[in-house]
């Protein structure tokens, strides 16, 4: 937990010595008050010592503003280096000391996923914004993707690739009636019509398999396919099916176009995201394993100077703990086997036991503009080189900052699969 580093008591009568000790930056803080029985009073702000002097400081009888100069007795804070460690620090201490109105006081909302139903006899695909969890913390009830920046991109994703399938788009409740008319999808068959059986339950649930695959997949399972139909076409000389298969990898890049990275199977969101660290030379870590959020930790590079253990070791050495196997591909990572599964290591416990908050918190970083730090995913192994290279760009001086920014898209292209 991002707990409380500092504290100073507060005494009216020395408040110009009291405003001095304070710094200058931004920073969480916790108003202690004088009346045990009453509540603690939590902020967040981007210049701790100016908010605490408006505060705390004399009170102006003509002013509406919010005075505590006569509540506070001590106060608690944390400097923060970035909006993001600022925003999971302000979470976990909301959540802790006020568990009934911490989401009122983020003004917190589940994020937009997209859901494929498979409790359903006839699956469709539809956004949502809940995520239930089964015992081990995995979602239940259907394969989820995302998350999304909004409701509104999230349906329009799935319109998109919901064209490329024929799986239901409507919320009736199939009955598999030959009298019932249908709808317009079936009509343009685009559907396979489980309404008035126009299909087999096997031909839906397989169909519908399709659809789950190429969510996972990122687009991939059916580029494959038609990438491989297009090539068995132009061998036999078949050149019509052939252009015909190449209008649906057109139609598919179409679908995937503009499609940020985070949105994925919430099973596979595997990454890590790297901060500036209030400490000189340091590296704040925020691993994310299965969709949730793990404690952070610091990359002290100053450290390794005299020690034979290199910064891209130790960062092996934390993601991926000794003797441990990795996962199968796609596969899910129970809460339960958190002891034993290198992407929950032990010492990494969850930010927050809730997944659809984890995905909020991460969701509106990842989306928030402008962006602060940098984000690699894990696909079939870690980039390490790659996240070496970020930490040099956040280290490097302001300066600097901007002759290395081309450097991060040369990254996005190269090694992802060294490790």
């Amino acid at each position: 937990m991002l707990d409380f580093d500092s504290g100073l008591e507060f005494d009216p009568a020395k408040d110009a010595e009291f405003f001095s000790a304070l710094p200058p930056y931004p920073a969480i803080c916790l108003i202690e008050p004088r009346d045990p029985k009453a509540e603690p009073y939590l902020i967040k702000t981007q210049d701790l010592r100016r908010r605490l002097q408006r505060l705390l400081g004399p009170l102006d009888p003509s002013s509406k503003r919010l005075n505590l100069r006569d509540f506070a007795k001590t106060i608690r804070y944390r400097v923060t280096a970035s909006a993001f460690e600022q925003s999971i620090a302000y979470y976990e201490h909301a959540k802790r000391l006020f568990p009934k109105k911490y989401r009122a006081m983020m003004r917190l909302r589940p994020p937009a996923v997209l859901k494929v139903n498979l409790r359903n006899a006839y699956p469709r695909c539809y956004s949502t914004r809940r995520i239930p969890v089964d015992e081990s913390g995995a979602p239940s009830g259907g394969s989820y993707y995302g998350p999304f920046a909004s409701r509104k991109s999230a349906d329009a994703f799935a319109e998109r690739v919901l064209d490329l399938f024929r799986v239901r788009r409507c919320q009736i409740k199939i009955r598999r009636d030959p009298s019932f008319p249908g709808c317009i999808y079936s009509e343009m068959k685009m559907c396979l019509a489980p309404c008035f059986a126009g299909c087999t339950k096997e031909e839906y649930d397989s169909e519908v398999e399709k659809l789950v695959q190429f969510l996972e997949s990122g687009g991939d399972s059916l580029r494959t396919a038609f990438e491989a139909e297009r090539g068995k076409a132009s061998e036999e000389l078949d050149f019509e099916r052939a252009a015909l298969l190449h209008k649906k990898l057109d139609k598919v890049d179409e679908a995937l176009r503009g499609q940020p990275e985070l949105p994925r199977r919430v099973q596979d969101l595997n990454a890590v995201i790297f901060q500036r660290s209030v400490a000189e030379q340091t590296v704040t870590v925020f691993p994310v394993f299965s969709g949730y959020l793990a404690e952070p930790f610091l990359l002290s590079f100053s450290q390794f100077a005299g020690e034979p253990r290199s910064a891209e070791q130790f960062l092996r050495d934390r993601l991926e703990p000794a003797g441990a196997n990795p996962p199968a591909p796609n596969a899910v990572i129970p809460r339960s086997e958190a002891t034993r599964n290198p992407l929950f290591p032990p010492e990494a416990a969850p930010v927050s036991a809730d997944l659809s908050e984890s995905l909020w918190l991460l969701a509106r970083w990842f989306y928030s503009n402008p962006r602060e730090g940098e984000i690699f995913f894990r696909e079939k192994a870690w980039p390490y080189r790659r996240m070496m290279r970020a930490c040099a760009r956040i280290l490097a001086p302001p300066e600097l900052a901007a002759d290395t920014s081309s450097d991060q898209t040369k990254d996005t292209k190269g090694d992802a699969s060294q490790s």
